[in-house]
C-alpha cells in the first residue's frame, strides 16, 4: 500500500499512485468543493495524473465551472456511494486532485496552502491559515 493510495466509500473505486508525495497538499474554500463534500472545504492532496491509476467500473465525471475561473472542473466520483475521488481542472490537466478523505491513510497529510479564502465560511478561517499562506482566489496556473 502506497501513502496515496485509497477507495470510495463502497470500495467500488480503488486508486494507486506511483509517486512518493504528493506535489502539493492544500485546503479549497470554492464554493463547488463545498457544495461536493456538504462541508465548509475539500482536503486535497495533488499528484502527476500520469502517476495514478484509477480502477472500478463506477466511476462518474460531473464537470462544474465556478463563479469567476472560467475553466471546468472535471469532478470524478464514485457512481454507486457518491464518493468524490479526484478533480482534474482542464487548465491544470496533468495534475489530479486526490480528495483526501478517500486516502487509505490520511493521517500524515497537513495542508501547506488554503485557496479560494474568499469563499470560506467565516468560523473556518483559523490562525493557522496565516502559517500555511492563502489565496482569496485559486492560485495563479501559467
Amino acid at each position: 500500500m502506497g501513502k496515496l493510495d485509497g477507495h470510495c466509500l463502497c470500495g467500488s473505486i480503488r486508486y494507486t499512485c506511483t509517486a512518493e508525495d504528493p506535489i502539493m497538499t492544500a485546503i479549497c474554500h470554492c464554493r463547488d468543493c463545498q457544495r461536493q463534500t456538504g462541508s465548509a472545504y475539500s482536503i486535497i492532496a495533488g499528484v502527476a495524473l500520469k502517476d495514478l491509476t484509477i480502477t472500478g467500473d463506477s466511476l462518474k465525471v460531473f464537470d462544474t465551472i465556478g463563479d469567476d475561473r472560467g475553466a471546468a472542473a472535471h469532478r470524478h466520483f464514485c457512481g454507486n456511494c457518491g464518493s468524490p475521488i479526484i478533480s482534474v481542472l482542464e487548465d491544470v490537466p496533468e495534475v489530479a486532485w486526490i480528495k483526501a478523505g478517500t486516502l487509505d491513510d490520511a493521517s500524515w497529510l497537513e495542508p501547506e496552502l488554503e485557496a479560494w479564502t474568499s469563499s470560506a465560511q467565516p468560523w473556518a478561517l483559523t490562525a493557522e491559515r496565516e502559517e500555511r499562506g492563502y489565496f482569496p482566489r485559486g492560485l495563479e496556473t501559467d
